[in-house]
Parts: structure tokens; C-alpha cells; sequence
């Protein structure tokens, strides 16, 4: 076959993107950077890096993200003085106002276009998702086997003791039957986290369907309202074309509840939590054993307006046991951890802007987008 039967043989294509969809659709951040450093171009994904859209982008600047000794204003200063091509890897990136992430950062020169520059960003958040995803699923794992272990060891006399704590208050004195009293409350507080523990033994795969994340993120709130929500706002920022999720309806319940009450409780009097929905196209992670890449677009994040958690547990927050609250048992997240890893998605803990962020990912219903 010649070539001209080759090309003729092709497939014509009616219409070519513009050159806009595809800056835009590109998964990395990046910025075109004019002779003066100002921003003359930010793509879609860099609009969702830096959190600001491409006309304060343009406006204020990009270096307004980040501190005077960032090393990503130090790569773009020495790309330009140089006039050479830059990329550092695996960097440590604060923003003004305490956002932090590790990412790859480029700067490249444009061919005939002296002095222009392109600022890319390869985010590591992908790879720290993964790793944190594992840790969660090891978390959980070990929150299940002591859990057994202490629903075996522990809850069985408990009625026992219990019992007999109430046989000795009907014949004793007032005085004792305050301690039989107390015996009985601490009994029966023992029992209760036993019974929350209990919650990690469960190891059957959960029972999937389709749902509507909104309609369960609207019985999590109701739920609060009616509750121990009461004493703060709730604002809900929702897409509403979001697919349903696969999932199973209770267990999100129970996890949603445990992010919303976590995030009240975190609350300063007054304060508002925040619900917000979207979907992320083209957000993938490698699956763990299998190597296939799950996508993982619906995004749901409660957000409040605490301190947030220590510096020294912020990296530990899902596993059991940990806590920043007084009198805090640290089972709440290691539940959410466990419920979102069985479902298949993720969850991540950030500080924005002075917020605290919750941020899950699952995966859509089979015949979602």
C-alpha cells in the first residue's frame, strides 16, 4: 500500500480540539510565564494547585502563593539568569498561609520566544495518597485484631461484673452503693468502646450499590442538626451532577458521621462546618497488588474552622488510638479510614487557608462517567 492509500485510509477527524481544551485538560499545573515573570497563561489544574483562578492569577502574581525563601521562586530565578532548563524533584512546597505538599517542579524555556518560561508542577500527591492509603489499610488491619482480641478478653466479663455490682448495691449502705454506682458506670463505659472497637472485626467485603452521595450526606446532617450539631452552622457547597457512588449506604452514614461530628466538635462556638462535593476527571491511583489504575473522581470534604491537629499526630490521625481530643478514644477516623479503604477510595487530612479539611475520594457506580 502506498502512502498516499495510507493516509487516505485514515480515519478524518471533523473537528480538532482548540489549543485551549488542550492546555486545559492537561493533568499537570502549569503556568506560562512571560519575559517579566508575570502569569500570561494558567491552565485548569493549576487553577486547583494554587487555589486562585487564572485572572488573579494574572492580576496578583504567582509568587504571591509562596514565601520569599520558596524553592520554587528560587528555580524560576535561577531557570531566568541562567537561561537554562530547570527541574528539581520531589520538593517540599509551602504556601503563604500554611498549605504544604511535596511536588516536581519544572521550569522550561520556550523555543523563539526568548525569556518566556513554562512552570509546571507534578504534584506527589498521588504517591503519598497510595502510601497513605496502605498505612490506612495496615491501621485498620491492626484496629481489627486487637479489636477482636479485646471483644474476647474483656467484653464477656463484663456483664459478670457488672451483675455483681448490682447485686452488692441491694444490700449495702448509701456510701456503697455510690461505689457500686461508679463500678456500673465504668462498666458500662468500658462496654461502649468495646462496642464502637467491635466496629473494625467486621471483615466482609461491604454490600455495594448505588447511591446518592447527597442524599446520604443529607441524613449525616439532619443527623447533627438533631444532635450534637446543634451549637454550630452547616454550609453545603454540592455539585449537583455529580453519578452516583458505589457504596454501601450505612457505612458511609456511620463515616460521614464521624467526620461531621469530629469536625463540630473541633468547631469554635458559633463556627460553621462546611460539606462540599465535586468531581475530579482524570484523578487515578495505581491499586494495590493488581497494578491497574482506579479512578477515584468524587470528591467529598468536610471542612471546620479549629486549630486542627498536632503537628506531631497530623501524619498518624487514622490510625487507632490516636487522638488530639481530651478524653478522646482515636477510634472515629480509624472507622472512616477503614470504611473508605473497604469502599476502595482514600482520605486525606490538609489545613487551608486556616481550616481543616477532610477530604474523601471514592470511586462512581459502574455506569457513572
Amino acid at each position: 500500500m502506498t502512502a498516499d492509500a495510507v493516509r487516505a485510509a485514515r480515519p478524518r477527524v471533523a473537528h480538532l480540539p482548540h489549543p485551549t481544551d488542550i492546555w486545559n485538560a492537561l493533568p499537570a499545573p502549569m503556568l506560562l510565564l512571560d519575559p517579566y515573570g508575570h502569569v500570561a497563561l494558567a491552565n485548569s489544574a493549576a487553577e486547583t494547585f494554587l487555589n486562585m483562578s487564572q485572572p488573579q492569577l494574572i492580576e496578583k502574581g504567582w509568587e504571591q502563593q509562596f514565601p520569599e525563601d520558596s524553592p520554587v521562586r528560587a528555580l524560576v530565578d535561577e531557570a531566568r539568569q541562567n537561561r537554562t532548563d530547570i527541574a528539581a524533584y520531589d520538593l517540599f512546597i509551602e504556601f503563604l498561609g500554611g498549605r504544604r505538599t511535596r511536588a516536581d517542579v519544572l521550569v522550561g524555556r520556550l523555543p523563539d520566544r526568548d525569556g518566556w518560561l513554562a512552570l509546571s508542577f507534578q504534584p506527589r500527591a498521588v504517591t503519598s495518597l497510595v502510601d497513605r492509603q496502605m498505612g490506612q489499610q495496615g491501621a485498620a488491619r491492626s484496629a481489627t485484631g486487637v479489636a477482636a482480641m479485646l471483644a474476647h478478653e474483656i467484653k464477656n466479663p463484663l456483664s459478670g461484673i457488672r451483675g455483681a455490682a448490682q447485686l452488692l448495691a441491694e444490700a449495702a449502705d448509701r456510701d456503697s452503693r455510690e461505689l457500686t454506682g461508679l463500678i456500673i458506670a465504668e462498666v458500662d463505659r468500658v462496654r461502649a468502646l468495646i462496642d464502637r472497637m467491635e466496629g473494625f472485626t467486621d471483615t466482609r467485603p461491604p454490600s455495594l450499590a448505588e447511591e446518592n452521595i447527597h442524599a446520604v450526606l443529607g441524613h449525616v446532617r439532619m443527623l447533627a442538626e438533631a444532635g450534637f450539631g446543634r451549637a454550630v452552622s452547616f454550609r453545603e457547597r454540592y455539585d449537583p451532577s455529580l453519578p452516583p457512588v458505589l457504596g454501601d449506604r450505612d457505612a458511609l452514614i456511620q463515616a460521614f458521621l464521624n467526620l461531621v461530628k469530629n469536625a463540630v466538635e473541633a468547631s469554635p462556638p458559633g463556627g460553621t462546618v462546611t460539606i462540599t462535593t465535586a468531581f475530579r476527571q482524570g484523578f487515578r491511583v495505581r491499586a494495590h497488588g493488581t497494578g491497574a489504575r482506579v479512578s477515584l473522581p468524587l470528591e467529598v470534604c468536610v471542612i471546620d474552622e479549629g486549630e486542627g491537629a498536632p503537628a506531631t499526630i497530623a501524619d498518624h490521625l487514622f490510625e487507632p488510638f490516636v487522638s488530639a481530643k481530651r478524653g478522646g478514644t482515636g477510634l472515629g477516623l480509624a472507622l472512616v479510614a477503614k470504611v473508605v479503604g473497604d469502599h476502595g477510595g482514600i482520605v486525606e487530612y490538609d489545613r487551608r487557608q486556616g481550616r481543616t479539611v477532610f477530604r474523601i475520594l471514592l470511586p462512581l457506580a459502574p455506569d457513572g462517567r
